[in-house]
């Protein structure tokens, strides 16, 4: 695991996942400008109590709040999938 997907990891325990899936898809993405800049591509399924009663936006906000200045630098693209426990 690279330290930016531990971070990444480390930074969403703040909301208590009961199922964390990131995957790093930045190889898929080699050349684009993102990647040249550093930033990485990733994939994120996320299962939490927190997201209960919230819409979709709401839950995207709660992740990059967590990943806080991560989006601007380590992260340049985040596909989330944010999932309530009753919905899994």
């Amino acid at each position: 695991m690279s330290e930016t997907a531990r971070q990444i990891e480390e930074r969403l325990s703040s909301l208590s996942p009961l199922r964390l899936e990131l995957r790093d898809e930045s190889a898929l993405h080699a050349g684009h400008e993102g990647a040249k800049r550093g930033g990485g591509h990733y994939r994120l399924t996320i299962v939490s109590a927190a997201f209960s009663g919230r819409s979709t936006v709401a839950r995207h906000r709660m992740i990059y709040e967590a990943l806080g200045p991560m989006m601007q630098r380590e992260i340049h693209a985040l596909a989330i999938r944010a999932l309530a426990p009753e919905e899994t």
